[in-house]
Parts: C-alpha cells; structure tokens; sequence
C-alpha cells in the first residue's frame, strides 16, 4: 500500500506538459519471443504514440504493481531528446536528457518489406555491441516511436529483432483520445547520464559495506575501535554484520579491494565468517590467545589450534582466498618501459552457496592479510546480494571442517605442516537426517617459498572419506604471468621471467583461489571421517612448506 501510494502521490505532483500537449494518440502492445517461443509470465511492454512524443512503459508501471527500480522512456521529437526515468525505490526518484543519441544513430536500409497488424513495415538493421538488430517500422499511420530508443525516429517501430532469435513484437494497435496524465514525466531534478546509469545499477542490488580501505598491518599496539577489532597484531580485522533475508537462488559476491601501503611481497590472504553456533569459536582465540582453542594432534609431535571442528567449536568459514601482489601501488615509481602498473587488486568471488550461514544472520566477518610490515596493506571489503533466480542446486544445510590457514600467524598459531604425517589431516562429522546430495567446498594453496617449497613443486591432493578416496588432483596454476602489471615490485630473474609470473600450487600473485566443489553423494546420517593426505616437502634449514586448506560440507533437503 505505501508503494502504491507514493507512486500515485508522485505522479499527482508532476509536469504535466506531456499530457497536455497530446490530444490523440495510439498505444501499442508488443510480446517477447525468444526463438519462436513466446516468452512465459512476462510483463507486456506498452508505447504511447503521437505526433510529437513517445513514451515506452509497462503493465505493470501501469498497474503500479512494478517492483523497484523500474523506468519509463520519453523521446521529443520536436527538440530530438530522449529523457529516461527511473523509480529507484519508495522515496527517491532520478531523470537524465540525452539531446544527441537519436541523430547519432546509423542504420542500413533495405527493399525488404512485410505486414504487421495490417500495416506494410520497412526494414532497417544497425549493430550494438556485435549484436544485430532488424528494425521493421511503418511510416502509414504518420506517427513515430517504438519499444526501445533504436529507430525511434524512422516511424513507428512494430518489431525489433535481435541476432535473429529474440523477437519484440507489436500485437494491437489502439486508439486513445490522450494520453493519461499519470504518465507524464516527472518533476525532478535531473543527472547526467553516467550518474543515471550509476544509481540505476545499484538500486539492483543489496550492497553491504564492511571494511573500508582499512590497515592490514603488523604494529605491536594495534587498537580496536567501536566497531571493527583488530587482533594478531593489527594482522586479522573483524567486523560484527547484520544480513538481510537473502532469498533461495539469489546470488552473493564477495569484493574486496587492495593496495600495498608498504609491504613489497605476496601475501595469503583470507575472508572469512566465524561461526558462533557452539560454545567455542575461533573470536575466543582471537581474544584470549590461541592456545585457549582447541588442537590438532595427528602424532608428528606439534599442535595446530583451532584448525578443525569438534563437538564444541566450529573453525573460520572461509569465504574468499586471495594472494596479494607484490607491492602494487606504494611500489609503482619502479619503472619498466611499456609497464603500465594497476593502482589496485580487485578480487571477486561468488559465495551463494554460503546463502544460509548468512540469510538474517547477525555474523562476525573477517579478513586476513599476513605480514610483517608496519605499512602493510589497505583493503576495503563488500558483500553485495542479487535476487534472482539461480539454477544451480545450492546448500540448506552447512557444516564447517576444516581450516589449516594459520590466520593467527602474527599471534603463534602454526603452520599447517601436519601433512608431513601419513595421517595428515584426519576429522570426525556428523550427517544429520534429512539430506541428500553432499558436496564438499574444499580450497588448497601450497606454500614454501623456494626452489624445492611446495609453493613451486606439484604435489596431489587426495580426500577420503571413511577410508576411501573420493577425489584427488594436483593442484597448480599455469596463468601467473597474466598479471605481471600488479607486481610492480616482483623480483626479476637472469633467464627474462618475473617472479610473478612463476607457476606455483593453486595460486598467483594479485588473484584468488577458487574452491573446488566435490560431489560426495548421498552420505548416511551419523558419523564419517574426512581425511585430507598431502606429501608435504621435507624443510631445508629454516624454510618448510605448508598447505592451507579448507573445506566445508554442503547438503541439499
């Protein structure tokens, strides 16, 4: 009711030049097809016609049913302007005038000729963007307009084509004696047209803001503020947020964006979500030191904190993996000919399947960037929600296993080195009734960062469950080189390669890691073991390799 009610008020206060400017005019109903198919449950596009004005709406703008945003189209054929309106939620509104987009456009005639509703059509056919568009218009009612802004000045438009198989029809023509004032356009102030497509685009999409450009860096007196703490030496920031109700299908990124404010080298890092749904949780360790969460013991003689769940904790959801590249920005006064370095990384990532760990959930949200530099990094962090539907079969239930990425570094936890054991990473779960088509989210980087580290060596992965193996790969990137101009401060070698552009296990410089999703089948309830084998590389000296892998279980109702 509010909706309906601002719309009406809206339109009560609006110039009213266009209605009354118009005495007679037509309104045309035009269909979708998309190859040959009419299309189903759609919203039927109207156009207003007359001798001087155009006006391109909808049923239901019409009905006022039309969720937000939606626009209506006028074009002037007397000053040659197209104005563009948009409803971008329940208080606010946005206009833009476009004076040269109609003379500007350029089109291909043709002898070619066929009736629509009676009325003998022209064909005309331009390009946008490599797509072919047919117009087919009728100058025989001595009106202009059409379902889009292309040709609306050759006539009347009655069909558009698109790549010859997405069709926009016109299916009758009436007569009216005005158009109803309710459709003039509104008075409001107006934007340029790159601010217009701007807001239009993000009234799309739910976008919450969590880290803005904030340090990741190593300080012994890293100070938490009222509402982002800063934990392992300023290394981990975490931040409380609230989710909307995120509806099943929808689709959920993750962006993060990064810039070196010191630091020259490639560096792990992580977004995460910490589960708070049993009496420990990894926030404890963060607060307390990481001796205070639960250890990992598989018999090699050290203890990995907080990396697995147990039946009283629950290890960090990770939600994005990404490596930072070697100093971009705060190293790009160093030089190359024909290098234009990146002023940041942008990394973004689909995270639906995580939809119900998050849908109206107050969560706590972090990142991690390991370093060891009083500069560091400054990164900035969003997660944006786009309703829709998705035909890919996601997650109701989400369990947590798994996390070795020692995000607690700068504060003592351990490297994740107990794959040097037959046994490496061993857990118990539990299925609960009512699920069916598991899958497990499982993301693996290899580190040790020298000739013989499995940073640069090809190790296989193998997973099993109960004892038998259910995937195995090796794990390698091949595409490094494609981001030399993120490294500004990559070190260059006597045989012409950076080593940026290095193959390494699963990971560049300035990318992310996408997680494998493996298929488990339909897992019985009760308990299963998950065991993880890596033949990690024997330490040389100081230097010794680690694998950080994390993996969560996904099941369908």
């Amino acid at each position: 009711m509010k909706k309906i009610l601002f719309i009406f008020f809206t339109f009560c206060a609006i110039n009213l030049s266009f209605a009354q400017k118009v005495q007679k005019a037509i309104k045309i109903t035009y269909q979708r097809t998309s190859n040959g198919k009419l299309s189903e449950n759609q919203n039927l596009m109207f156009v207003f016609a007359s001798k001087d004005l155009s006006l391109i709406t909808s049923d239901k703008i019409i009905q006022q049913k039309a969720d937000f945003p939606f626009e209506q189209t006028f074009v002037d054929f007397n000053t040659k302007t197209i104005s563009q309106w948009a409803q971008l939620n329940a208080t606010k509104s946005i206009l833009s005038h476009d004076t040269e987009a109609l003379g500007k456009q350029k089109f291909e005639f043709s002898n070619e000729t066929k009736k629509i509703l009676n009325y003998t059509c022209k064909k005309a056919t331009t390009s946008v963007n490599s797509n072919k568009i047919e117009i087919w218009y009728t100058n025989e009612l001595g009106l202009k307009g059409g379902p889009g802004v292309l040709g609306q000045d050759l006539g009347l438009v009655l069909e558009t084509i698109r790549n010859g198989n997405s069709t926009l029809t016109a299916t009758k023509i009436e007569t009216i004696k005005a158009i109803p004032s309710v459709l003039a356009i509104p008075s409001v102030p107006a934007v340029d047209q790159l601010t217009y497509k701007d807001l239009l685009w993000k009234s799309r999409f739910v976008n919450i803001p969590v880290f803005n450009k904030e340090q990741i860096h190593f300080v012994s007196d890293a100070k938490s503020n009222d509402s982002i703490f800063r934990f392992a030496s300023g290394t981990v920031i975490v931040r409380k947020i609230k989710f909307p109700e995120i509806k099943k299908g929808s689709a959920i990124y993750v962006d993060v964006t990064q810039q070196s404010n010191g630091d020259a080298y490639d560096r792990t890092g992580s977004v995460f979500m910490i589960p708070m749904d049993k009496k420990q949780s990894f926030l404890d360790g963060l607060k307390n030191g990481v001796k205070t969460l639960p250890a990992y013991e598989n018999g090699n003689g050290k203890k990995y904190q907080g990396v697995v769940a147990t039946d009283e904790y629950n290890p960090l959801l990770e939600m994005m993996r990404f490596f930072t590249p070697f100093g971009v920005k705060h190293f790009n006064y160093l030089e190359l000919k024909n290098k234009a370095w990146q002023d940041s990384v942008i990394y973004r990532q689909d995270i639906s399947l995580l939809q119900p760990k998050l849908s109206n959930q107050e969560v706590y949200i972090g990142m991690f960037i390991g370093n060891y530099d009083a500069g560091g990094h400054k990164a900035s962090l969003n997660i944006t929600i786009h309703q829709g539907e998705d035909n890919n079969p996601k997650g109701d239930f989400i369990l947590p296993l798994f996390n070795t990425l020692n995000v607690m570094e700068m504060a003592g936890q351990e490297y994740s080195t107990m794959f040097d054991n037959e046994k490496g990473l061993e857990m118990t779960f539990e299925v609960p009734q009512g699920y069916k088509n598991f899958k497990l989210s499982y993301t693996t980087t290899g580190h040790g960062g020298w000739e013989n580290g499995d940073e640069f060596l090809q190790k296989k992965n193998t997973i099993l469950i109960d004892g038998k193996e259910v995937f195995g790969f090796t794990p390698w990137r091949t595409d490094c080189g494609s981001y030399r101009l993120s490294n500004p401060a990559s070190g260059n070698f006597g045989n012409g390669l950076s080593s940026s552009d290095e193959s390494r296990s699963n990971w560049c410089p300035g990318t992310t890691t996408n997680p494998n999703l493996i298929d488990l089948g339909n897992l019985t309830p009760g308990k299963h073991t998950i065991r993880v084998s890596i033949p990690l590389g024997k330490p040389e000296g100081t230097s010794s390799s680690a694998w950080n892998v994390s993996g969560f279980l996904i099941g369908e109702k």
